[in-house]
């Protein structure tokens, strides 16, 4: 069956319903007042649609070659008809089309999350043209697009924030809250304005937004046929035949057909017609309303049996949103306004490193204009108009391609590499003007994603990269992985995952186009979100819509509590009816009484299967909110220019006069009082004691406390060592002392900030 029924399925499954209902009353008043020839023609038209239905599924069963668990049912009412039990044969009709009815309606509810992607889907978007908005269609939006967003609209494309926006994310990461956005922060398409109008600049088109990869999954899951019956067909391989021998063997023994029927009757598979599709499909459901689209439900089964892990490094391990770690500036340039141009042009698009160049130059205040005459070169660079210039930014080879040639941009190339290192280079009216580097970050949730994998059962982690071979192992024994293999090739990667199935099952975590053939060839693909590498997500099994890797771990929580409540369902439908079976055959269940039975069974498995929709006990909600856990990442955000303080004054103050270090030092030791103690003593007394309330235990933050204790620490002995130093200036000795405690303090704080990082970010993870 397919995760979403069509909506004439569940129609003609009410209809024979109804009709079973309704001819099963009028022939038994028939029946009543003596009209027993009526009554038996009303019965029939009852019973005739669901023969023909089973038939029908029975013969397409035989066809492909699986095991018909409809045959019982088939012979059930056939030979209740024939042996002129012509109620019986009605109620077992009425049985059956309640089943297809209840099964319907679980489908339905269950994929509640998938289809209402589908539901609010934008048409068009309000542009800037000509002094005025227009409404536009869809499709004819493009990347530089001014466009206006209203109260209740849904985002129509991927771009930057022009101004300050209230965003309700619920249909991509599942935040029931609403969430403060500020200018130049990255938007999705699909989220939804939950205040006041705001401007965007569009950054792709609609097409290749994160909303339209996401319907496009969407709606090719729900169109997919799911193999999910396996399970139920392995079981219907046992129960067929051992029904039969049962029936059999209680009318030859004892000569009554009656009580082969009745053993047909009770033995009628509803458990396996049910109750795997349901927790399946009530699974998926589930794993939706989690950012997690998972497309047949046989790849949930397969996921719940996995111990082998291949992912790829950038993107999945990585942000794959690069940070800027450092400028360079051409002679006669600014650091500052060869951001803020670079920074201007990057809006129009959504690539990562746009999105890091307009964070950063938001972060520092910077003023940016609104690019004109935007083309985008896919995978090199962007070209525009910015305040009348004509800015070009992307690889050193676009940007060459535009400009002369300068001796600083070879040697900032060679540097990049010595780091394992990537940049943005910056065109302004045909000459080089500047460069910004930047470093992939580890993401914040990979350690505790990886964590919480291998509680789940995974055994084997292997990272597939491209990467050269020491920027691999470096991120790999930073990450405790079983096996790092660098510089891989597609093919490779591919090879590696075939090579892997042969001990067992496998799933590949990836998000760009060199990774789909490893995606297709795994038992589970993973694709890391919607928008970008369509690709990936389209040769996947499984989409995080939700950018966090510790979503996989909650899938295969998810994936194998609903194989568990499948089995089960299954287990206990197939031993109550075992039991029936047994009675029906010793003459103590007639076959009217095992049909009301087999009923009953019949509820209580699909009300069982249902319980997959539910989150299970090893889920907990989050304790903080969202807003709450940003609104701390941001307080660690503003503290960045101290930090930059401490390393910056390391490298320097055993070179620098005495008198200037200094003044450079009681600057530093002000800021550090001012703003970093500051910032740790309410952390201390305020956030770290709330946090433990929501947490519990016994003192669970007590590690972090112990970090406050160290900065302090050396904070006081950075204070205590300028007070102690001459009037005029800081002596050598002491300066190379002064080295060592900032250089401690910064690998401290930067320690202590990520800890802190992580720990909110998975305590906000709703």
């Amino acid at each position: 069956m397919a995760p979403a029924q069509p909506r004439y399925h569940r129609w003609l499954d009410l209809g024979l319903l109804a009709t079973c209902a309704l001819t099963l009353s009028a022939g038994s008043l028939l029946y009543w007042f003596e009209s027993a020839a009526l009554a038996r023609t009303a019965w029939l038209i009852g019973v005739l649609p669901v023969l023909i239905a089973l038939a029908a599924s029975t013969v397409l069963a035989a066809w492909r070659r699986k095991a018909g668990v409809d045959v019982l049912a088939l012979l059930a009412i056939g030979f209740a008809w024939w042996l002129g039990e012509h109620f019986a044969a009605a109620v077992i009709a009425l049985m059956l089309a309640s089943g297809r009815a209840l099964e319907s309606y679980a489908q339905a509810r269950a994929a509640s999350e998938m289809s209402a992607l589908l539901r609010h889907a934008p048409r068009e978007a309000s542009r800037f043209e000509d002094g005025e908005w227009r409404p536009v269609p869809l499709e004819l939006v493009r990347p530089g697009d001014r466009l206006l967003v209203r109260a209740g609209e849904v985002v129509p494309a991927d771009g930057t924030l022009l101004q300050a926006a209230e965003l309700d994310e619920s249909t991509l990461t599942g935040e029931a809250m609403p969430l403060r956005r500020a200018p130049g922060e990255p938007l999705r398409s699909g989220v939804v304005n939950a205040g006041a109008p705001f401007e965007m600049l569009a950054g792709a088109t609609a097409a290749q937004s994160t909303y339209s990869g996401i319907v496009r999954l969407v709606m090719a899951a729900q169109q997919s046929r799911s193999p999910s019956i396996r399970l139920a067909d392995r079981y219907a391989l046992l129960l067929v035949p051992l029904a039969l021998a049962v029936a059999g063997a209680a009318w030859i023994i004892t000569g009554d057909a009656r009580r082969a029927l009745a053993v047909l009757v009770v033995a009628t598979p509803c458990p396996l017609i049910l109750a795997v599709p349901v927790a399946i499909v009530c699974g998926m459901s589930r794993a939706a309303s989690r950012g997690i689209l998972v497309k047949s439900g046989g790849a949930l089964e397969r996921l719940a049996q996995c111990r082998v892990l291949f992912f790829d490094k950038t993107g999945t391990l990585t942000t794959g949103q690069a940070r800027i770690s450092a400028i360079e500036a051409a002679p006669g340039h600014a650091q500052d306004e060869v951001l803020r141009l670079a920074a201007s042009l990057a809006q129009a698009s959504v690539h990562a490193s746009s999105r890091a160049l307009v964070a950063t130059a938001r972060e520092r205040g910077l003023a940016l204009a609104l690019p004109g005459k935007v083309a985008e070169d896919p995978g090199a660079g962007l070209r525009g108009t910015i305040d009348g210039h004509v800015v070009t930014i992307g690889s050193l080879a676009h940007v060459a391609s535009e400009t002369a040639p300068t001796p600083w941009s070879t040697a900032w190339v060679r540097r990049m590499g010595h780091e394992g290192a990537s940049a943005v280079f910056l065109g302004v009216d045909g000459a080089m003007c500047g460069a910004l580097q930047l470093a992939d970050q580890i993401r914040l949730d990979t350690p505790r994603a990886l964590r919480l994998l291998r509680q789940a059962g995974i055994q084997r982690m292997v990272m597939l990269t491209g990467d050269r071979e020491d920027v691999a192992r470096m991120t790999g024994a930073m990450l405790g992985v079983t096996q790092v293999r660098a510089q891989q090739t597609p093919a490779q990667k591919l090879a590696a995952i075939r090579e892997a199935q042969r001990d067992g099952t496998v799933i590949m975590v990836g998000d760009g186009v060199n990774d789909a053939p490893a995606l297709a060839a795994a038992d589970v693909g993973v694709a890391m979100g919607a928008a970008g590498a369509a690709a990936s997500a389209q040769a996947a099994d499984v989409v995080l819509l939700v950018d966090r890797l510790d979503r996989l771990a909650e899938a295969m929580q998810i994936a194998r509590r609903t194989r568990h409540i499948a089995v089960q369902s299954v287990v206990a439908g197939m031993a109550l009816s075992l039991v029936a079976m047994i009675a029906a055959a010793f003459g103590y269940l007639p076959p009217l009484a095992g049909a009301l039975l087999q009923e009953v069974i019949d509820v209580v498995v699909i009300l069982n299967a249902l319980r997959a929709r539910k989150p299970g006990p090893e889920w907990k909600p989050a304790q903080i909110t969202a807003a709450e856990a940003a609104r701390l990442k941001t307080e660690h955000g503003e503290l960045g220019q101290v930090l930059d303080q401490v390393r910056s004054m390391a490298d320097r103050v055993a070179s620098l006069p005495g008198h200037a270090a200094a003044t450079e030092l009681a600057a530093l030791n002000q800021a550090l009082r001012e703003q970093l103690l500051a910032h740790e003593i309410h952390d201390d007394a305020d956030l770290y004691p709330e946090l433990a309330r929501r947490l519990g235990g016994q003192d669970p933050l007590a590690a972090l406390s112990g970090g406050h204790r160290e900065i302090f620490h050396l904070v006081g002995m950075l204070e205590r060592i300028a007070a102690d130093q001459p009037a005029d200036g800081i002596e050598l000795q002491s300066a190379q002392e002064i080295r060592r405690l900032l250089y401690e303090l910064n690998a401290i704080l930067r320690l202590h900030f990520a800890q802190e990082d992580e720990l909110y970010h998975a305590l906000g993870d709703v």
